[in-house]
């Protein structure tokens, strides 16, 4: 490594895996679930460190003012707008599967962009609103298809391939 990476490790009952997130203040966050030794975070984070770099450097090089940052008023003010946006598409989209699902629930999720529940609720976030129309279909599908396949197998993959045979370039880009 070129040079050494301070983060903070949080650990967390609830987490199933170590993650690592990069804020636009340039903090990076390791979240763990409890138990995880120290070590195993340390190769994770050098394993991931060029993966770190680059977000860094992204954010350096990013205006501020196009960062956006987003409050509970935000959320308040946009859930209706997301709910209708996300229905629109659920219904476009549901055509080609023909899928039954229980109820759309739109949250305010700091790392999530959707999931659907053994209950077959589809939950999105609500920032889906400001996303690229390409990405918003692209998160819709793919917790559509987990009502058929609550994995990701290649039967899922080729289930979101229906819709969306360019999956692979769009998931990347979400990704970044």
């Amino acid at each position: 490594m070129e040079k050494e990476i301070s983060y903070k490790i949080k650990k967390s009952k609830r987490a199933k895996r170590v993650r690592l997130a990069v804020y636009c203040d340039g903090s990076v966050v390791v979240t763990s679930p409890m138990g995880v030794d120290k070590s195993i975070i340390e190769k994770f984070v050098r394993d991931k460190w060029q993966w770190i770099k680059n977000k860094l450097e992204f954010f350096e090089n990013t205006d501020e003012k196009l960062i956006r940052t987003f409050s509970k008023e935000d959320y308040l003010k946009y859930k209706g707008d997301a709910l209708k946006l996300v229905e629109r598409k659920i219904k476009k989209f549901n055509k080609i599967y023909n899928l039954k699902y229980n109820k759309i629930f739109i949250k305010n999720q700091k790392t999530r962009w959707g999931s659907c529940s053994k209950k077959r609720n589809l939950n999105f976030n609500y920032k889906i609103l400001f996303l690229d129309e390409e990405l918003q279909d692209y998160i819709i599908v793919h917790e559509l298809c987990h009502l058929k396949e609550f994995n990701h197998s290649e039967k899922f993959w080729n289930l979101v391939a229906k819709a969306l045979p360019e999956y692979l370039e769009i998931r990347n880009k979400l990704n970044i």
